[in-house]
């Protein structure tokens, strides 16, 4: 683990996850659920929301996910909870793949 000249490790989180969005039948349908998704999920976990992929395809979302913290145990946890709370609470969209990515960095 990388140290900086204070001291303190940083820790930066990465989750992309491919969501599917079975009832959508529009890219502005899509925008919309890919909206309220980004903003629920920005709000309860505090982290860096954006769409990263898949911008043509009105059925499937690419959502790119980060968050920082000086312990990487708890960054793959609040991401690892971001995927369950997408997974249960979003029944509009069905997550079909994630990949979490710890970085150490100074």
């Amino acid at each position: 683990m990388l140290r900086s000249m204070w001291g303190t490790d940083m820790n930066i989180g990465a989750l992309i996850v491919r969501l599917r969005i079975p009832e959508n039948a529009s890219l502005k349908g899509k925008r919309k659920i890919v909206k309220s998704i980004t903003a629920q999920v920005s709000n309860r976990f505090n982290v860096s929301v954006a769409e990263i992929d898949d911008h043509d395809l009105w059925q499937v979302a690419t959502l790119g996910i980060s968050c920082v913290s000086n312990d990487g145990r708890h960054a793959n946890e609040v991401l690892s909870r971001v995927v369950d709370f997408i997974s249960r609470v979003r029944g509009d969209a069905e997550v079909l793949d994630y990949e979490i990515e710890i970085l150490h960095a100074l």
